[in-house]
């Protein structure tokens, strides 16, 4: 079990999900620059050339405005995950991105599937499922903030418009699920206080001692144990050989 005390800033909170996203920046510029396309690297289900898009494809975005979409979630969520599961951070990454990629192949329509939106929704979906599951007040806030910001992306875990995948956004959404159900060592739990266990007795418990059956509450003197009393004995004896000069 965590401590409070694991919820503390570090230089890679911050510093990971800021280089993942400048790296899918910079293959964006690259491709633009130097005019080539990298969209054939994408999942393509059920092909074994297709295969190769579990690892690339959250690398690829098609234009600006699919880059600037994922950017902010991405960063945000994934720092999130950093500070709120600093010790399951990377287990949750690694096991996501590849479950994510895995599902995508098996479920897809006969297409390339590039994009970093699966990887979002495998964020926010461990994210709102574990706190919810912990019962850790800090955690359920975070579950919380985490669907008010981003609870609208539900909708595109449907077929509802052409161009996106939306089986990428299920695949990621059914991954976070998974992971936050399984994955339990190193999360924070919620503290147990004595009066929750189920061998719990009221009687035994030195506070609800100063209270009645009314619930009043009784003060207590404790009776003081005679055999323990420290007795002192001054015994005053005359010095005869001390004279008193006038």
């Amino acid at each position: 079990m965590k401590s409070n005390n694991d919820f503390s800033f570090t230089s890679g909170v911050i510093g990971y999900p800021i280089l993942f996203v400048l790296l899918i920046w910079i293959i964006f510029w690259a491709e633009s620059r130097f005019g080539f396309n990298l969209n054939y690297l994408g999942v393509y289900p059920r092909s074994l050339s297709g295969l190769q898009g579990i690892l690339f494809s959250p690398f690829i975005h098609s234009g600006l405005s699919h880059l600037w979409n994922n950017t902010l979630p991405l960063l945000i969520l994934s720092t999130a995950l950093f500070y709120f599961y600093p010790t399951r951070s990377w287990t949750v990454l690694g096991l996501g991105f590849i479950m994510t990629g895995i599902l995508t192949w098996i479920i897809g329509r006969s297409s390339l599937h590039i994009g970093a939106s699966g990887m979002i929704y495998m964020l926010f979906s461990f994210l709102f499922f574990k706190g919810i599951i912990t019962k850790y007040y800090r955690l359920i806030a975070l579950s919380f903030i985490v669907v008010f910001m981003y609870g609208s992306m539900l909708w595109y875990i449907f077929p509802i418009k052409d161009g996106i995948s939306w089986e990428g956004h299920l695949s990621g959404l059914v991954t976070g699920l998974l992971l936050a159900i399984f994955i339990k060592n190193g999360i924070v739990q919620k503290k147990i206080y004595p009066w929750e266990h189920p061998n719990y007795d009221p009687e035994e418990d030195d506070f609800m001692k100063h209270f009645d059956e009314n619930g009043n509450f009784i003060e207590r003197v404790e009776e003081e144990d005679s055999e323990n009393d420290v007795q002192v004995i001054y015994e005053y004896k005359p010095d005869s050989d001390r004279k008193t000069e006038k």
